[in-house]
């Protein structure tokens, strides 16, 4: 098989702010996997929250370069359980993992969906996120992309004015992201005004650390809680049983689709709603959280839609919402470049 690593920096239409950094641009990772005249492409992004860089991405693939090389077959399952044993980070797992799946599939002539036993028939709709920023600056964002379901960023000092301001110019689900920036008192205080505003739940308005602050709000919250910083690896889907009603699963934290096929089990046996969410990857990245979707309570899979340039084709998100399979197998995607 042959291995090839591709580095981009990806644009971003509009900096993009959260509680805790702010960005203008997104590195980014592409791992090429060829066999038999078929290429697989998976995608993981960097992250300074998480430690995790291009470069040291590539170092340890680099590492298993001969191993690598010296396979004549892809099963995604072993080779994902061969690269856990190798202890790679779940970022460059991640990458490919995801590389494998879409080879997989061109391989087989289907999408993975469909090698999973499920159909593009229902699916959830993605929400467009709206980063931090000024107020005025917000509801510019938001009326420059007409969608029916925002994920609104917060973490400041006018947290409610935000949702306010923007209520005004919309009817559209909000769902809110307070990326562990609240206390339990300000997340009890305003979730009943958030509901009136129509917002749909809260992800991670504790930090990840603060499990007593979660069993705080058990039971007194009036909007549900999805986990996102508390919930990156498997293991960690039974943990947020009891304190969350749902989980948000990121491939590029948790390893890649084959773990997040087990994730999604698990938590739905734990009756927990079940969500997908991006780190800002382009089409490759998002092509394969595009797969989950049948799978999915909901999902937050816009990174490509907040790129100005996007590095490849798979998944079509059309306006509204509705999603475009690719017609080719795996999760469909091509380079462009």
């Amino acid at each position: 098989m042959e291995l090839e690593l591709k580095k981009y920096i990806l644009e971003l239409g509009h900096t993009f702010k959260i509680s805790r950094e702010s960005r203008d641009t997104q590195d980014s990772l592409v791992v090429c996997l060829s066999l038999n005249g078929e290429t697989g492409y998976g995608e993981a992004t960097s992250n300074p929250y998480y430690d995790v860089t291009v470069e040291s991405m590539m170092d340890e693939i680099l590492e298993i370069e001969s191993y690598i090389k010296a396979m004549t077959t892809i099963e995604p399952a072993e080779f994902h359980h061969y690269l856990t044993h190798r202890k790679l980070s779940h970022f460059a797992i991640c990458a490919l993992d995801l590389a494998a799946h879409d080879l997989y599939g061109k391989l087989k002539r289907k999408p993975l969906y469909e090698l999973w036993g499920t159909t593009n028939n229902h699916y959830p709709i993605t929400n467009y996120t709206i980063g931090i920023d000024t107020i005025d600056k917000m509801v510019e964002k938001m009326l420059e992309k007409p969608w029916p379901l925002y994920k609104i960023k917060l973490g400041t000092e006018y947290d409610l004015q935000i949702i306010e301001a923007l209520r005004k110019h919309t009817e559209a689900i909000f769902r809110i992201d307070a990326n562990n920036a609240w206390s339990v008192d300000q997340t009890l205080e305003l979730a009943p005004q958030l509901k009136a505003l129509q917002v749909e739940f809260l992800e991670q308005p504790l930090h990840a650390d603060n499990i007593e602050g979660y069993k705080a709000l058990r039971g007194k919250c009036v909007l549900p809680i999805i986990a996102d910083e508390s919930c990156i690896v498997e293991e960690d889907v039974a943990k947020c049983s009891g304190l969350f009603d749902g989980i948000n699963i990121k491939l590029t934290k948790c390893g890649g689709l084959t773990p997040a096929l087990r994730m999604i089990k698990k938590a739905k046996s734990l009756d927990m709603k079940v969500m997908v969410g991006c780190m800002t990857e382009s089409s490759v990245g998002i092509s394969a959280i595009a797969q989950l979707t049948p799978q999915l309570d909901y999902v937050d899979m816009d990174g490509a839609m907040l790129l100005k340039n996007d590095i490849a084709t798979g998944i079509q998100i059309q306006e509204g919402g509705k999603l475009k399979f690719p017609s080719i197998g795996g999760s469909g995607i091509r380079l462009l470049n």
